[in-house]
């Protein structure tokens, strides 16, 4: 398991990524990256974004992990929705208890989603899947909703 300063270290490389020069999306597919290849219980992580288009509609964006056929996902629908929708981190420990869970692969266990807010509005969400049963901590939660914050001002 991760530890604070482990957290720590990792914010500082998201950080890093956020304020460098590459284009916003190639930002968040790197902060994608870096966080599942570097949390061990992060199989799946990715951004949905809100559809300037369609503004109560989320649109698949950076990711890292096994493809999902879940590209567009409306307010209120599934774990990402609800997050969205209500504009409050979601924690599913075990997904096969959540009557509104948009199932992405047969091998995820749990999901965390927070909203990526700014201005008071929601921009966006971080989508993190896990292949383990319970395995996100309030450690998890604090240091993603950190993350969250620091990449709102890209979104």
């Amino acid at each position: 398991m991760e530890t604070a300063a482990d957290f720590e270290a990792l914010l500082r490389q998201v950080e890093a990524i956020v304020y460098s020069e590459a284009p916003i999306l190639e930002r968040l597919g790197d902060i994608c990256t870096l966080l599942r290849d570097r949390v061990s219980h992060y199989d799946w992580v990715g951004f949905y974004l809100v559809d300037p288009q369609a503004p109560r509609q989320l649109v698949l964006g950076p990711y890292a992990g096994t493809p999902t056929e879940h590209t567009r996902i409306p307010f209120g629908k599934g774990i990402c929705g609800q997050a969205a929708a209500t504009e409050q981190p979601f924690i599913v420990q075990d997904v096969s208890q959540e009557t509104n869970y948009l199932s992405c692969s047969a091998d995820v266990r749990s999901e965390i989603v927070l909203p990526l807010l700014r201005e008071g509005k929601v921009r966006g969400e971080l989508d993190i899947d896990s292949h383990a049963l319970a395995p996100f901590t309030d450690a998890d939660r604090r240091f993603l909703e950190r993350v969250c914050e620091t990449i709102a001002t890209l979104v």
